[in-house]
């Protein structure tokens, strides 16, 4: 399955080996960015002597970076570093504008603030404790100060994004950066038809963890499904509201076999708070149906909030296409 908690599992794994060998590397983190930066916060990389894993936003900036990171590395080696109590730490803030302070060589009027941090064998065991719980999906925190590099107890979870990440600077290299690994993102199908199977696989590639309804256990396309991380199948969707909670990293996507299903979904699920709520439904369908709801009572502006037709506008067909569409307006809704 390629989920896109990998890519991060895959830097936190290469990192161990390279520790496992007696090799220090430099974690690269950007611990805040601003405008049309290419490397948004939480990008890593991890830079060894002759090779490298992941990404802080590409481009001549992210090269120079790297470039800095190996010679730093270099100039550390030979020394015994578990000794070494304040690993050697950097912040490098770069503006992506010609001729400022500070340009990255890039012009695409962003800002960023990176973080390079010395790994040594010493942090083996912290490495190995971060690619354990993203192995297992496990709650885990990440705390990088100008002294230490550990697992910290999460952010407080009350459904704000921001709290995903928290960036303190306290001096020109004093600092304190606090990230939530693993997935900060959820998104829940209902219903696990071709559309479904099909946005499954494009969402899987990004940083949501995906849950799987149906109430349909032979169904084929459910089968088929190895993209999503949870796969339920549920009596009736009159129960599909003991499944899933409110939250600002919360997306639904409704896509049930029928009009009838979806109207259920919709009132279990009417006076949760979500970051996005889509029903896959004809426009025609949808409009009757939500006109029928209000009538009845529910709330105009909570109504209004659902958005059918789902998706962008792009005159899609096939399921691929539909799923392009949704999935696009869902990444429109993540980073607006």
């Amino acid at each position: 399955m390629a989920f896109s908690v990998n890519k991060e599992l895959e830097i936190w794994q290469f990192a161990a080996e390279k520790l496992e060998q007696g090799e220090s590397v430099m974690l690269l983190v950007v611990a805040e960015s601003s405008g049309s930066s290419p490397g948004r916060q939480g990008f890593k990389m991890i830079v060894a002597e002759n090779e490298m894993r992941g990404s802080i936003g590409g481009g001549v900036m992210e090269v120079a970076l790297a470039e800095l990171a190996k010679v730093k590395s270099k100039k550390a080696k030979g020394k015994n570093k578990s000794q070494i109590p304040n690993p050697k730490s950097q912040i490098v803030e770069q503006v992506h504008q010609k001729n400022s302070p500070n340009a990255s060589g890039m012009i695409c009027s962003g800002k960023q603030t990176v973080i390079l941090y010395e790994l040594n064998f010493s942090h083996l065991k912290t490495v190995g404790e971060i690619i354990y719980a993203l192995e297992n999906q496990l709650p885990c925190g990440l705390r990088i100060s100008n002294f230490k590099f550990q697992i910290s107890n999460l952010p407080s979870e009350d459904g704000t994004q921001n709290e995903d990440f928290r960036f303190e600077r306290k001096g020109e290299n004093e600092f304190v950066y606090e990230e939530r690994l693993g997935f900060k993102n959820k998104l829940f199908i209902v219903g696990g038809g071709h559309c479904a199977l099909a946005l499954s696989e494009l969402m899987s590639k990004m940083d949501f963890h995906i849950s799987l309804f149906d109430d349909r256990a032979d169904l084929n396309t459910l089968a088929k499904n190895e993209f999503v991380h949870e796969k339920r199948i549920i009596e009736s969707y009159e129960n599909i509201g003991e499944f899933i909670e409110s939250g600002a990293n919360v997306y639904v996507v409704v896509m049930t076999l029928g009009y009838k299903f979806d109207e259920i979904v919709i009132r279990k699920l009417f006076d949760k708070d979500f970051k996005y709520f889509g029903v896959l439904g004809s426009k025609a369908k949808m409009k009757t149906l939500l006109k029928s709801l209000e009538k009845e009572g529910f709330d105009k502006e909570k109504l209004a909030r659902i958005r059918t037709p789902i998706g962008l506008k792009i005159n899609s067909r096939t399921p691929v296409e539909i799923a392009v569409s949704i999935a696009a307006e869902i990444i429109a809704v993540k980073n607006s």
